[in-house]
């Protein structure tokens, strides 16, 4: 095990992370204090996951009634708008404190031309 500062490990992270491949464990040190251990990674799966339930759990089946249409009353309430809510759709959004602020300062203090960088002939 070895020890490195943190601006070692940025100057030749490279290298740091040869040595943990090959086994090292180094403690990263921010002014001398143990903050970070760099080590290689154990056991990294090569095989893809497989898809489906988890072995040994118990599967479900969804009820007919989960895909059949929702209800007038049910719908209403999943597209509900009301003017005092922001987040509905066609609400115009509220702007921030200091908002036209930012606009005046945007066409208040544009770059000026530069003079002289036309040819002249």
């Amino acid at each position: 095990m070895s020890k490195a500062n943190i601006f070692e490990v940025k100057a030749k992270l490279s290298e740091y992370l040869e040595r943990a491949a090959r086994g090292e464990r180094i403690v990263i040190c921010r002014h001398n204090r143990p903050i970070a251990e760099l080590r290689a990674v154990a056991d990294v799966r090569t095989e893809p996951r497989p898809v489906g339930p988890l072995p040994g759990r118990p599967t479900f089946e969804l009820p007919a009634s989960f895909f059949e249409p929702l209800s007038a009353d049910e719908l209403d309430l999943w597209d509900r708008t009301s003017a005092g809510d922001p987040l509905a759709t066609g609400a115009p959004r509220a702007r921030g404190r200091g908002a036209s602020k930012v606009a005046e300062h945007k066409v208040k203090y544009q770059p000026a031309r530069r003079r002289g960088t036309r040819r002249r002939s």
